[in-house]
């Protein structure tokens, strides 16, 4: 069995004023870096085998607080940049909610369905994320390892780990330098998206 800690990154300026960060890179706010500095402190004494960590600046500054105090490796991964939400990115969620009403519903109801302009649909993120798990499943038959991965992208990660529902993907986005315990066994099979749709 592996346990994965699935942990979210500090919070951002857009995180806090509801807008739709996507793959922008936005750094840590003043309230982001107080909540990676309590991530940091909560995860000071757990033995992780390797933190793997999106290549945002949100969750590299966070991975760099982790690593003040937990000495484990760290190792930044492509896979994990978050789900690319193309020109809703900058967008307020009220104001994509008011312009775009049905696309908007529609993305909440059925995420797997909808690509927002110019932007990348939940399946292509869950299958960047499946060929991740897949190697990870192959180089750690047990132990504990971390996926530092900011939101929405920790629900897509979460949901290819263990099932269940993506839910609002946008609501999800308020669980800030938090991170839960997920077990996970090597030989078991990932979630499809036809579950995924089914929301």
């Amino acid at each position: 069995m592996i346990e994965v800690l699935l942990i979210r990154p500090g919070s951002t300026t857009f995180d806090q004023e509801g807008r739709i960060k996507g793959s922008l890179d936005i750094p840590l706010s003043a309230e982001g870096e107080v909540q990676a500095e309590a991530l940091s402190r909560s995860l000071a004494e757990v033995k992780l085998d390797c933190l793997y960590v999106a290549p945002c600046e949100s969750a590299l500054r966070s991975a760099e607080r982790i690593g003040d105090r937990n000495f484990c490796k760290q190792k930044t991964l492509d896979c994990l940049r978050n789900l690319n939400h193309g020109l809703w990115q900058g967008k307020l969620v009220s104001e994509v909610r008011r312009l775009q009403p049905k696309v908007y519903r529609q993305f909440q109801e059925h995420p797997a369905d909808v690509c927002p302009p110019e932007g990348e649909t939940v399946q292509a993120a869950h299958e960047r994320v499946k060929a991740m798990i897949a190697k990870l499943k192959k180089r750690h038959s047990g132990g504990r390892i971390g996926l530092l991965v900011p939101q929405p992208m920790a629900s897509i990660v979460r949901y290819a780990l263990v099932g269940g529902s993506l839910g609002d993907l946008w609501k999800s986005e308020l669980d800030f330098g938090t991170y839960e315990t997920l077990e996970f066994q090597p030989q078991q099979a990932l979630a499809g998206l036809s579950i995924l749709a089914a929301v």
